[in-house]
């Protein structure tokens, strides 16, 4: 170490760019590397260490200096007389290597550095004498011989002094284990408990709360004023790169604790790894060094470790294991567990700067209790604990949801504002006066919640300091009462702590104050046992937390849910339902799975389908559900695919298929497909599941499975329901043949684990009808993410239960006949582009002379888009059919996806479509939209003509020219836009001309005069106008130039930021 030091000196001389090396470069590493001896001396004595460093420097930086360094660095006359010194007082020591001590205390005999020493506080005589006493007789005679001086400060803690200093957490209970451990200790011999218990049931807390008996003198005297260090065996190891150098630590530490004269108790956790610790060629691991010490009782030693690892590596060892004394520790009940978080909680509390309510103590223990199976108390619950405060805390220091939508808000609006501002036209302007006022009235509601975030901030920081005060002075009144220091105890029981006391009542009661006169805080600094629900159900997937009304609605619709997917099976969707009610009501079986059926019908009936379902309602997605396909599992070997392979089989270590998913995903649902085909074997695994609601895999863990719902499924007896089905036998005394053919072919013991048998039916016609539109509801979701619509007819429905119908195969020849003869030929007609995006098809089976054939009928569908704004009009131009015009509430059933679809699409401003089906009739010069008499008045209605008014009157600048045909469409259109006028409050001018019929069609020839505003006067002949044309002068944006020549398919153009033209042919 000494070598080290000085090499580090060079390299600091190097860095500064002096000449020479100085005694005041290796002083300033001795003192500024904690890890050294000297600089732990300094720290335990009177004296300011970090004015030592600093005066290093000071002195340093008083030395000349170059740049660039000078390679070589010699050592200046002070250096050689400091090192000529510590070779003498190596010598005198009789060491056979310079150690760090005679190197400090030679260059304590330099002027300057005494000087910075003693400037510090320090006493010259007093830091010599400590090094002295830290050196002792020992001699060093190897590199590395100085480092273990204070082996037992360098790779322990010391427990006791910890507790002095209140860094222990209180240990609440145990007395019966740390009782033992006590009279272990005080033997004569073997004197050395070793604490054995699952982890997390609180070994260390034991050894712990004997140090924090030793402070306070409850012990027996054999163990009063005893040190407990906790060895680190890992700092043991870690670094010892020489051979012997390990062993040469250890016995260290030994030697010390040795001549301590038992006031020393090491303590080593995971005590297990002394087996092999240290363990080279030609060396011995730790255990072997501590046998001799531990049979003699010169070393008192507390051990902790697993079973398991008891089991595995000390049991091996006889001669270690008859040295040590077991000491079982046991997981605390539920209730020890709450008392035990009843301790902590104003540790945790203040930490976290939170109020924690009683109750989500009860929870914390209560809820990891039952769900955190994998785990033990009370360890599982103080983490449940503790990542709840998190959680609050972390909420604590972010601003609240009210606030930082509106200030989203303030910031989106602020960028409109600024974009609005530049442009000149009236619609620009019209929106920016609304995001102006938006943007007054967001500030307005930030202004109150922010000075209402800012008093409830500081509050409660307030009051997370004065807590944390508290905290800090029940500690030290605790080490002052251990020390029997009466005034300074005295000074904080009826002085110090009653005033910070007051305090946080005071802020208490602010705080109260505060939240009576708001209707609800902005900040939640309360942890509750919602909040440790919702940690359980992030850790084990398992819904915990308190259903919202939403939840509830949807679990009690389940059964309904189910019902709309498997058609025709209401008892299987019933009795599933049940079992996932009684789960979340907590009315459910404790140790048992939340459910466990056995389907049992023909095959295509939907025994699967319902698994699947239940999988998709209760968790969003079937790739929740876990599926074992009991077909692969025929041979008797296979049940350690499902648990694991035993010990010394290849894939022992992967464990099984079934106990790994469960232990992933608890709140599962669990199918095991066809039953009847699986290996005897193999379903006598399954017995544990099905009874105690638990599974042991080959490791020999236990998985919880109460959480889960089982579905067998089977086909055994569905020739008994088929026959039914073809003889008509009676279906309940085909369902009791069912049941007889179970029971002879599964084993009692599994079927009477089982909640119930459900015995599917055959599907009956109207059923299958069902069936198939179910199927269809599949393609037409496929369809729609292509941006097609697809609608099927009831005769084309009608073909394929005609063709495609097996009684012995149920639902299932139907979903490949619809593939094969639907799904394929829509499959063409897109990749022909002959069914693009945003069209319609309906599917239609047609008889002509005798002969049938599928028909596909391609509808197009355009929208119109208006750039910010979108019309609910809709052109539908279907195959052989006249052009229509819809308003989405008028439209066709089969029509309405697909324009609503294209409407959702208008905020993103997508390319619109007007295919070559839609030939517009339009005046080369002007605008037009004629209107045929064609599309029946009374599906026009007034609330078309209102919506295109509305949005033409607001985005049309150019003179429009609608052509009414009809008398009775004229009237309905002139009051629309007269509504439409005083709903915009705005005066719309427009010219009337009446074209009357000619007279070869029995009408007078002639024009009617122009009539400027007002309604037209069409009582005198209102049969015998053939059109009536108004002319509109409109200020607003331009109309689509390419909207106005005939022809025009619009396949090219994007609609973006332009009128609305509606047309109809």
């Amino acid at each position: 170490m000494a070598g080290k030091a000085i090499k580090d000196a060079v390299r600091l001389a190097r860095d500064r760019g002096h000449l020479q090396l100085d005694p005041a470069h290796v002083f300033a590493v001795l003192v500024k590397e904690r890890s050294t001896l000297p600089a732990q001396v300094l720290s335990r004595l009177n004296g300011d260490s970090q004015e030592v460093a600093k005066g290093c420097d000071r002195l340093l930086s008083s030395f000349s200096s170059q740049s660039p360094a000078p390679e070589d660095i010699a050592p200046n006359n002070a250096m050689r007389g400091t090192l000529a010194e510590a070779e003498r007082l190596r010598a005198a020591s009789g060491d056979s290597y310079l150690s760090l001590p005679d190197l400090f205390l030679a260059l304590l005999k330099q002027k300057s550095l005494r000087e910075v020493v003693s400037s510090a506080g320090y006493s010259i005589s007093a830091v010599e004498k400590s090094i002295q006493e830290v050196r002792g007789s020992r001699k060093v005679d190897s590199q590395t011989g100085d480092e273990n001086f204070e082996a037992l400060s360098k790779y322990g803690r010391d427990l006791v002094a910890d507790a002095e200093n209140g860094k222990l957490d209180p240990v609440i209970g145990r007395d019966d284990e740390i009782r033992r451990v006590v009279q272990v200790l005080a033997r004569r011999t073997k004197n050395n408990p070793i604490l054995v218990g699952d982890p997390g049931v609180g070994k260390t807390a034991i050894a712990e709360g004997l140090a924090q008996r030793v402070v306070v003198g409850d012990v027996p005297e054999a163990l009063q004023g005893c040190r407990i260090v906790a060895l680190d065996v890992g700092a043991l190891i870690s670094g010892a790169k020489y051979r012997g150098e390990f062993e040469e630590r250890l016995k260290a530490v030994l030697q010390e604790v040795k001549d301590a004269e038992g006031r020393v108790v090491l303590f080593i956790d995971e005590a297990h790894l002394l087996i092999g610790a240290g363990k080279t060629d030609g060396a011995m691991d730790a255990a072997n060094l501590l046998k001799p010490m531990l049979a003699r009782g010169e070393l008192r030693c507390i051990g902790a470790t697993t079973m398991d690892e008891y089991r595995r590596y000390i049991e091996k060892d006889a001669a270690l294991e008859r040295r040590f004394q077991q000491v079982h520790v046991e997981e605390p009940s539920v209730q020890t567990a709450i008392t035990i978080l009843r301790g902590l909680k104003d540790r945790y509390a203040a930490h976290h700067g939170v109020s924690i309510q009683d109750a989500s103590l009860v929870a914390a223990a209560t809820l990891s209790s039952r769900y955190i199976t994998s785990r033990f108390l009370p360890d599982k619950a103080v983490d449940l604990l503790d990542e709840a405060c998190s959680k609050i805390r972390v909420q604590l220091s972010s601003q609240p949801e009210a606030i930082d939508s509106l200030e989203r808000r303030r910031q989106y609006l602020e960028v409109e504002v600024k974009a609005l501002s530049k442009e000149k036209d009236h619609g620009s302007k019209t929106r920016l006066a609304e995001a102006q006022k938006e943007l007054s009235a967001v500030s307005e509601q930030l202004a109150p919640l922010r000075a209402r975030y800012q008093q409830e901030r500081e509050l409660i920081d307030d009051l997370r300091k004065a807590k944390q005060k508290l905290q800090d002075l029940k500690r030290k009144l605790e080490v002052m009462e251990a020390r029997h220091d009466v005034d300074a105890a005295a000074d904080l029981r009826y002085d110090a702590i009653p005033g910070v006391q007051q305090r946080i009542r005071d802020l208490e009661a602010k705080k109260k104050e505060q939240e009576d006169d708001s209707e609800s805080p902005l900040l939640v600094e309360t942890v509750t046992p919602a909040h440790i629900a919702e940690v359980v159900s992030r850790w084990t997937g398992i819904p915990v937390s308190k259903l919202s009304q939403g939840e509830k609605a949807k679990l009690l619709n389940l059964e309904a849910e189910l019902n709309q997917r498997v058609i025709g099976q209401e008892e299987a969707a019933a009795a599933v339902a049940r079992a996932v009610l009684r789960s979340a009501a907590g009315l459910a079986r404790r140790n048992q799975p939340t459910g466990s059926f056995l389907f049992a019908g023909p095959t295509g009936v939907g025994k699967t389908e319902l698994a699947k379902a239940l999988a998709a309602n209760l968790f969003d997605s079937e790739a929740r559900m876990i599926r074992f396909d009991m077909s692969e599992y025929m041979e008797q070997h296979a049940v350690s695919r499902l648990i694991g392979a035993p010990p010394g089989y290849v894939g022992h270590e992967a464990g099984g298929q079934l106990t790994e998913a469960l232990r992933r995903h608890p709140y599962s649902v669990v199918l095991f497909d066809e039953m009847e085909k699986a290996h005897p074997q193999v379903l006598n695994v399954l017995l544990q599941l099905l009874d105690d609601g638990r599974i042991t895999d080959s490791h020999g863990r236990t998985v919880d499975c109460t959480n889960c719902v089982v579905i067998m499924t089977s086909n055994l007896g569905s020739e008994h329901l088929m026959a039914e089905a073809r003889h008509g036998l009676g279906l309940e005394k085909a369902r009791s043949m069912v049941l007889q053919t179970i029971r002879r072919s599964l084993r009692p013991e599994l079927l009477n684990r089982l909640d119930d048998v459900v015995v599917f039916s055959p599907l009956s016609g109207d059923v299958l009808r069902q069936v198939v539109r179910l199927q269809l509801a599949d393609v037409v979701h496929r369809l729609d993410e292509l941006e097609v619509t697809m609608h099927i007819t009831d005769a084309a429905v009608d073909h394929v239960l005609t063709a495609a119908h097996d009684p012995e195969m149920g639902a299932r020849p139907l979903k490949r006949y619809m593939e094969r003869h639907l799904v394929s030929r829509l499959s063409t007609l897109i990749l022909e582009d002959k069914l693009p995006g945003g069209s319609s098809v309906t599917i239609d089976w047609k008889t002509i002379g005798g002969r049938g054939d599928w028909d596909f009928d391609v509808a197009m569908v355009a929208i119109f888009n208006t750039g910010e704004r979108a019309v609910d009009l809709v052109l539908m131009a279907p195959r052989n059919k006249s052009t229509m015009l819809y308003s989405i509430a008028e439209m066709p059933h089969e029509f309405r996806p697909a324009a609503q679809f294209l409407l959702r699409q208008r905020d993103r401003k997508m390319r619109v479509r007007v295919l070559q089906h839609f030939q517009p009739v339009l005046d080369a010069d002007a605008e037009e939209m004629r209107v045929s008499k064609a599309t029946n008045s009374t599906k026009l209605g007034s609330a078309i003509m209102s919506k295109f008014v509305d949005v033409a009157g607001n985005n049309l600048k150019r003179t429009v020219k609608l052509e009414f045909q009809g008398a009775t469409t004229a009237t309905i259109a002139m009051e629309a836009i007269e509504k439409a006028q005083h709903k915009a409050h705005r005066q719309f001018t427009w010219t009337v001309r009446k074209v009357y019929k000619p007279a070869e069609e029995g009408g007078t020839g002639r024009d009617g005069p122009d009539k400027v505003s007002g309604l037209p006067d069409l009582e005198d002949a209102p049969y015998e106008i053939a059109s009536l044309q108004l002319l509109f002068d409109l200020k607003a944006a331009s109309a689509p130039s390419c909207m106005s020549r005939p022809g025009c398919n619009g396949a090219s153009h994007s609609f973006h930021d332009t009128a609305c033209v509606v047309y109809l042919v």
